[in-house]
Order: C-alpha cells, then sequence, then structure tokens
C-alpha cells in the first residue's frame, strides 16, 4: 500500500492478503470496507472469528471440522457405515453433501502426499483411516485429479486393498487439474455415480 495509507489500514490489508484467493487490491478494498462498518459490527465480525478457531476440531473419527465429538454425519444412525469417501479437505465433504446422492460416511486427509513440499503419508490422517476399516466394505477415492491427489489415492488403494476392501476411484468428468469444491453439483454427483475401481 502507498506510503500515504495508515499504517493500521496497511496491516488489515495484509491480513485480508494471507487469504487464499485475495490479492492485495481486493485485501485493500476489504479493509477499507471493514472500517466504515459500525465498531459494534466489527467486534462482532472478529469476536466470531475467534469463536470459531476456539471451538472448532477435527472431528475424533472423519477428522472433518465440528465443535462436538463427532460431526453431524459420523452422528447420523441413517448413514450407511460400510462406505467410506476420502477426502483432502473438509471443502470437499462439504460439495459432496450439496451435490447429494451419497448417504456414506466421509474421512479428510487434511492434505495430499506430496514429495516436492515434504508431505508424506504420516503427515496426512491415514493411519486414523486405517483404523476405521474393520467393518467398511468399500472405500472411495475422491482427492481432486492432480498429479498429488493420483498419487494420494494409488498409495491409498495399495494400502487398502490388501485388506480385502474394495478400493474405487470418481470416474473422470471431473476436470483434470481441477479443485472438487469448484465443480458443479451434477458433475460431482455424475462423477461419484460412476467411480471405478482402483
Amino acid at each position: 500500500m502507498s506510503e500515504f495509507v495508515s499504517l493500521p489500514l496497511a496491516l488489515a490489508a495484509e491480513q485480508f492478503a494471507k487469504l487464499p484467493g485475495i490479492g492485495m487490491k481486493t485485501a485493500q478494498r476489504l479493509a477499507y470496507y471493514v472500517l466504515n462498518l459500525p465498531e459494534n459490527e466489527v467486534r462482532t465480525f472478529a469476536e466470531n472469528i475467534i469463536k470459531a478457531r476456539e471451538s472448532v476440531h477435527l472431528c475424533g473419527c472423519c477428522q472433518n471440522f465440528t465443535e462436538r465429538d463427532l460431526c453431524s454425519i459420523c452422528a447420523d444412525e441413517n448413514r450407511d457405515k460400510s462406505i467410506i469417501c476420502v477426502v483432502e479437505s473438509p471443502k470437499d465433504v462439504s460439495a459432496f453433501e450439496r451435490a447429494g446422492g451419497y448417504d456414506g460416511l466421509y474421512h479428510v486427509l487434511h492434505g495430499l502426499l506430496s514429495p516436492m513440499d515434504g508431505i508424506k503419508a504420516e503427515d496426512l490422517k491415514i493411519k486414523e483411516l486405517i483404523s476405521r476399516l474393520s467393518d467398511v466394505k468399500e472405500v472411495i477415492m475422491a482427492t481432486n485429479p492432480t498429479v498429488e491427489g493420483e498419487a494420494t489415492a494409488m498409495y491409498l488403494g495399495r494400502t487398502i486393498k490388501p485388506m480385502g476392501i474394495k478400493v474405487t476411484r470418481l470416474a473422470y468428468g471431473l476436470p483434470a487439474g481441477s479443485a472438487l469444491e469448484f465443480a458443479d453439483d451434477v458433475t460431482l454427483a455424475k462423477a461419484l455415480e460412476n467411480r471405478n475401481e482402483l
């Protein structure tokens, strides 16, 4: 930001710019917007972010975000507990739930294998997944169709298949190199419906 902008405004813009997908121009607009809000709205905004950060943690079962011991999906007795859909992040769970048509459980890895970035199997929630597989009949690999997503799906497939569990991969139809969170509901539902065994 230019030198005539106040330091607190510049610092606020820098914080907004740390968010994914927010460039410096958008960050500046957000900082100006927040400074024009009534003080009580700014305080409520900040308090809600702090409260979310303090109260939300990982589900004891699927590793999704929740404020309870188990997330609402894992706690739902009507879900099919014999199928687990493995995803990279909590955003992907939200995408599948929006699309509808899936009534199984999920497992969130919180990342993908990426040796170039130093992300190894022990850095992901893989051992938590393996510990859940005793009564599971199918594991759906729903990682993004990127190099890292494919490598993670193949690694998990090689680990899980010897346990006698069916391992499937989402059908292609999702554009290669894109993220699940940006797929439209119909494409995502069709990809899930037409998944293939690894």
